[in-house]
């Protein structure tokens, strides 16, 4: 006969008929993860993503989208088409931490310095010549390279970054990010699409009033691109 010491033997009191209640549970209710949770976008989003749509309303469309098959509308005054394929048009993404971005610059056009605060970014080249760039926020580095058809680069999360067409041809590319809502903001939009009087943004900026105020006239009139 085994005889087990007085905490082995509480322990066994205890774990046995837990371990056979937990076995006679149906297997969902075991289940740490779930297969998907498709964005209900009618209720509001939270920091861990859309509350789910319930499963029987859930279709293939859901998972699916021809949005990056076309350029979008072309910002001015940056000369770049965006198409996004995050969330908000992928219901399916939600809490899979991925969605991306059809980039059309056209000759002469910029994608301005911008941050996506929950996402890292990569992006890849399908056509054309482009520079891309990252400022580190630790030391103020910027990190460049010249980008061709077929090249990745990586962008860290958080930090500024941009991109330039250097040829006379249109370049594209996808760009990937590591959430399925990566959040965007753009420099020109923080510093002259704000409230703040033009004096305030001057003295912040060491910019002009004049030239802030032609800023301001410029970006306040425009939406940023979701």
């Amino acid at each position: 006969m085994v005889t087990m010491a007085p905490k082995a033997a509480v322990l066994h009191l205890v774990l046995v008929p837990l371990l056979s209640l937990l076995l006679l549970l149906p297997f969902s209710s075991l289940a740490l993860t779930q297969d998907f949770c498709v964005a209900s976008l009618l209720l509001p989003d939270t920091p861990s993503g859309y509350p789910c749509k319930p499963k029987l309303a859930v279709t293939a469309n859901d998972f699916y989208t021809d949005v990056l098959a076309r350029p979008g509308p072309v910002f001015a005054p940056f000369n770049t088409s965006l198409a996004s394929a995050n969330v908000k048009q992928v219901p399916g993404m939600n809490g899979l931490g991925i969605s991306a971005t059809r980039v059309d610059i056209l000759p002469g056009g910029v994608v301005p310095l911008h941050t996506h605060p929950e996402a890292s970014e990569f992006i890849y080249v399908l056509n054309g010549t482009m520079l891309a760039g990252f400022i580190s926020a630790e030391t103020n580095v910027a990190y460049t390279k010249t980008l061709n058809k077929g090249d990745l680069y990586v962008f860290p999360q958080g930090l500024l970054h941009f991109q330039i067409n250097l040829g006379d041809t249109t370049a594209v590319a996808i760009n990937a990010y590591s959430s399925h809502n990566p959040g965007l903001q753009i420099t020109d939009f923080a510093l002259f699409a704000n409230r703040l009087p033009a004096d305030v943004v001057s003295k912040v900026t060491f910019i002009t009033r004049e030239e802030v105020e032609r800023l301001k006239a410029l970006f306040g009139q425009r939406q940023v691109p979701s």
